[in-house]
């Protein structure tokens, strides 16, 4: 009785690889040769006869190079959605301000005053103003302000100044019941004084005594 060969399964599937990439090879080899490189059609059908004479070899894998990784634009960091948005704010507040008022000054005449004299009657002071604005911030800095309303909280005082009409008659305002005349020194007449101006008395003190007329200090003057 004849025995017959079986081959083993794991001969069998060793000899489709072999075959299989014998057959690439050869392709390989074919496509090569057709371009006119002998010598890379002989490198290429070496390796699949050395698969072919030892079906035993298991055929090293071919090696592949990992690409590497380039930053673009597109890898740049993101901006903080947050900080952008703080940027942008817009933020309207309302802001109370304070101003002044000048005052205005009005002369009047004032016969009881000499002629040349001033005299103020009123003291002026100045009013007030509050001032309301729209102001607009934008990421915390101002970019507009608009008044929306304007108030007199105080108004202001107008000034009068008196000015003198009162004709001079060559008598001292100072006293009366008799013309002082006025002049660099006035003494009384019959004294001891040596003028330049004399007037004769009794002479009342109203105002100032500025010519000494009144010795003794009871308000009458060259009473002696």
């Amino acid at each position: 009785m004849s025995s017959r060969y079986v081959p083993r399964a794991d001969t069998v599937a060793v000899t489709k690889r072999t075959v299989s990439l014998a057959l690439a090879a050869a392709l390989t080899a074919l496509a090569l040769s057709g371009c006119g490189n002998d010598q890379a059609s002989a490198a290429a059908a070496k390796p699949a006869a050395q698969q072919l004479a030892d079906p035993g070899t298991t055929p090293t894998p071919t090696e592949t190079a990992t690409p590497t990784e380039t930053a673009t634009a597109d890898d740049a960091p993101a901006a903080d959605p947050t900080t952008a948005a703080a940027q942008d704010t817009i933020v309207k507040k309302t802001v109370t301000e304070t101003a002044s008022i000048g005052y205005s000054t009005r002369k009047v005449p004032d016969s009881s005053l000499a002629k040349g004299k001033t005299a103020t009657r009123t003291a002026g002071r100045a009013g007030a103003r509050t001032l309301t604005y729209e102001v607009t911030l934008t990421g915390g800095r101002q970019t507009a302000k608009k008044l929306v309303k304007s108030v007199v909280t105080r108004k202001p005082v107008t000034k009068v100044v008196a000015v003198g009409t009162k004709q001079s008659s060559g008598c001292d305002p100072n006293y009366s019941g008799a013309c002082v005349p006025i002049a660099s020194d006035v003494d009384c007449a019959g004294g001891s004084g040596n003028g330049p101006a004399y007037v004769r008395g009794p002479v009342t003190v109203v105002g100032s005594d500025i010519y000494q007329l009144d010795r003794d200090g009871d308000g009458t003057a060259c009473d002696d």
